[in-house]
């Protein structure tokens, strides 16, 4: 515990060598200062206040013991009251807990709030703002988009899990993705938007296979990360493989499960190879540990405990006995 001592300092002006006496030092906690040696440890210079501040047996000033330890609000820079502010679970980001509910720019990609004063972010024209370090690599036209199709579709390849039949991707706003939650004549499956703005199923107008299961179009929302973008392409593709296969019968916590469950391996297997020729290489694998964090800590029953479930099932069993399983079944192994 860090405490607040008073002293009177007496100054003196004698050799860096002189003898201390008890009469020109500065006695506390067991330790013995020569007055002219008593300085703040982070700024160096003598402390002649009256107050002081001690972190372990160093002494500060206390406006530098402040500026030092004392938690500052990464937003506007104020230092936090005590133990009331927040602190994000993942980023770890200090903030005032205003700036929750004040209007505070927070990026719809990473979740972290933005500077508003400094304009550190990008406001798109559906209301998402993103911030700049997300921006570095958002996907923003379908010829951004085609790269992240190709990884997602080798991944799945790469499972023995290829996906035949082709269907539309289709990049579109916020808004276009709102009114379609609406089209129910139109859609089989109802979109969600969760936390960073992430949407599960859209469809449009279907298109009939031999398995006499309907597979549509996916709608992606423009204006996301490249990590970001293709784990809900991992997602959406699942379903469809689900649907082209057979399973048309599965819950949708288990359903939502195993498709969070690919998603979950696309970025983990992303994060593993992921080139260091891009352009910030660190942020953006922490980016993806922070999409993977969001599905294994989702709080709803479908894809936070269908997750839960199916990566247990799928570390226990394997991927492919876990999928003929739900075959069987329409459950996950135990």
């Amino acid at each position: 515990m860090v405490q607040t001592h008073r002293i009177i300092i007496i100054p003196l002006h004698s050799d860096r060598n002189a003898e201390i006496d008890h009469q020109s030092s500065l006695s506390f906690t067991r330790e013995l200062w020569h007055a002219n040696r008593f300085r703040c440890h982070e700024c160096n210079q003598l402390i002649y206040d009256s107050e002081f501040s001690m972190a372990g047996s160093s002494p500060y000033h206390k406006a530098c013991y402040q500026e030092h330890f004392y938690p500052k609000c990464e937003v506007c820079k104020k230092f936090l009251p005590g133990s009331f502010y927040w602190l994000h679970p993942y980023w770890k980001q200090k903030s005032c807990r205003s700036h929750w509910s004040d209007g505070t720019p927070r990026c719809s990609s990473c979740n972290r709030l933005t500077e508003s004063a400094e304009a550190k972010y990008v406001a798109f024209d559906d209301g998402r703002k993103l911030c700049l370090k997300c921006m570095e690599s958002v996907i923003m036209d379908k010829n951004e988009f085609q790269p992240v199709y190709l990884e997602v579709q080798e991944f799945y390849e790469g499972l023995d899990m290829k996906i035949e039949q082709e269907f539309p991707m289709i990049l579109v706003d916020l808004k276009a993705m709102n009114e379609a939650m609406y089209g129910e004549k139109l859609i089989q499956r109802r979109p969600k938007i969760g936390a960073g703005n992430q949407f599960t199923d859209v469809t449009t107008e279907p298109y009939k296979l031999t398995s006499k299961f309907d597979v549509t179009a996916i709608l992606i929302l423009y204006g996301l990360p490249r990590l970001l973008t293709g784990s809900i392409l991992a997602h959406e593709m699942m379903h469809a493989w689900l649907r082209l296969n057979g399973y048309g019968t599965v819950a949708e916590d288990v359903a939502e499960g195993i498709c969070q469950v690919l998603a979950h391996m696309w970025l983990e297997y992303q994060i593993i190879f992921m080139s260091d020729s891009s352009e910030n290489p660190a942020y953006e694998k922490k980016l993806g540990e922070f999409y993977k964090y969001q599905i294994e800590t989702h709080s709803s029953p479908s894809y936070g405990d269908g997750f839960r479930a199916g990566k247990k099932a799928v570390v226990k069993h394997g991927l492919q006995k876990t999928l003929e399983h739900i075959w069987k079944t329409g459950n996950f192994p135990s």
